[in-house]
């Protein structure tokens, strides 16, 4: 029940499980509910990130592909490949630049790369490498994962070849599958380090955050539906957050998806979350739970939360810390705000798209290096978000 080495692998799986009935983009019966619009670009390999840029401009990692593709009124061009491997996370500089982290693996699931890069002028370079920092520190090390208690015998009766074993602590992983970026900072989401870090523009890493483990009490249930011994049946079992993306809010605090460890379709219930996170002090707050398949988030003008949920097959607003369906889409993923829309990638298993949601908010403003349209408000939330982290010494 461990995660597993790719979080891509885990998706995929997952996604076979569920896709009987899953099918193209659904309209709900939501009376209320906005429309997806057409869609912008089709036949994607896993648009599972966004950034939205300047006059229209869309980057899209196509992960199973590893590919970094931009759309533009001068049509559609791969601008960035990782061959053998994937892309996710994408971001654009305040310079023109565009940032996007890639990772490589082995068939057994050994990672060999993974690292932040900068897309400049045509050319591509490495900012940082990630794995490198993460195998010197192993951040989530001092972090306890599996049954929080569990007697010998029981222990003894768990599939280890299966599952992994029954208690274990962090190790050297590393998927970095999201990153926003603020001013010299990259707040990337490593979705297999279970941590939120901090890469100054000249390769300098700190870790903000190792997020929380996420405790789940194993029913009956779930026990025979994935065949775990008798025995586990009332015992807690603390799953792997797995962040799988992170966003800079207004106020300055760092919003953060998670979708915890194990399998992620609803056999053991709805349970990724958005977490707040503080950017200076790493204090990690949980403000939304009950999440399917929480793999992306997107913050509207007025600090409104949308999420997409891969496996409840909706975009998801939140309220009072839970969601509530904006829209019904098929395998929905990659979210962005941008003049007064979202952006989404979906169908991800199958002919991944990219339409919009048009949901009324931002249409006025001057657009930031996210594609945000940008706030007196919002602005002074980076700014002092960067002043803030000044005294970390990132230099550029």
């Amino acid at each position: 029940m461990h995660v597993r080495r790719s979080v891509l692998a885990s998706l995929t799986a997952t996604a076979a499980l569920l896709a009987v009935g899953a099918g193209p983009a659904v309209a709900g019966d939501h009376s209320k509910a906005p429309a997806l619009s057409p869609p912008i670009a089709q036949g994607l390999a896993g648009p599972l990130q966004l950034a939205v840029g300047d006059h229209g401009s869309i980057y899209v990692s196509q992960s199973f592909a590893g590919l970094l593709t931009k759309f533009s009124r001068g049509g559609r061009a791969d601008i960035a490949s990782n061959p053998g491997g994937e892309i996710s996370g994408v971001d654009l500089g305040r310079h023109g630049e565009v940032f996007y982290t890639s990772q490589t693996s082995t068939e057994q699931g050994v990672v060999t790369a993974s690292a932040l890069n900068r897309l400049r002028h045509g050319g591509s370079s490495v900012v940082s490498d990630i794995l490198a920092y993460e195998t010197a520190n192993n951040v989530d090390q001092g972090v306890a994962y599996g049954f929080q208690t569990i007697a010998a015998d029981c222990a003894a009766q768990w599939p280890v070849d299966v599952l992994g074993p029954p208690q274990y602590t962090g190790v050297v992983d590393s998927h970095p599958y999201s990153v926003a970026v603020a001013g010299r900072h990259h707040f990337v989401a490593d979705a297999a380090a279970n941590a939120i870090f901090d890469i100054s523009s000249n390769g300098d890493i700190r870790t903000v955050a190792v997020l929380p483990p996420q405790p789940t009490v194993v029913t009956a249930e779930a026990a025979a539906a994935l065949q775990l011994p008798v025995c586990t049946v009332g015992l807690t079992y603390n799953f792997e957050p797995v962040p799988t993306d992170v966003e800079i809010g207004r106020d300055g605090g760092l919003y953060v998806t998670t979708l915890p460890g194990g399998p992620e379709d609803a056999s053991l219930g709805a349970r990724g979350s958005v977490y707040r996170v503080s950017p200076w002090s790493g204090k990690t707050r949980k403000i939304a739970g009950g999440l399917l398949g929480a793999t992306n988030l997107a913050l509207g003008k007025h600090g409104e939360i949308y999420v997409s949920e891969l496996f409840a097959n909706r975009v998801s607003r939140i309220v009072h810390g839970a969601p509530q369906t904006l829209i019904d889409v098929a395998s929905p993923a990659g979210l962005e705000f941008a003049d007064g829309k979202l952006y989404l990638g979906y169908d991800v298993f199958a002919n991944g798209s990219i339409a919009t949601i048009d949901i009324g908010n931002g249409r006025h403003g001057q657009s930031d290096h996210h594609g945000h349209r940008d706030t007196r408000a919002s602005r002074a939330a980076k700014s002092k978000l960067l002043r803030a982290l000044s005294p970390w010494g990132h230099r550029s």
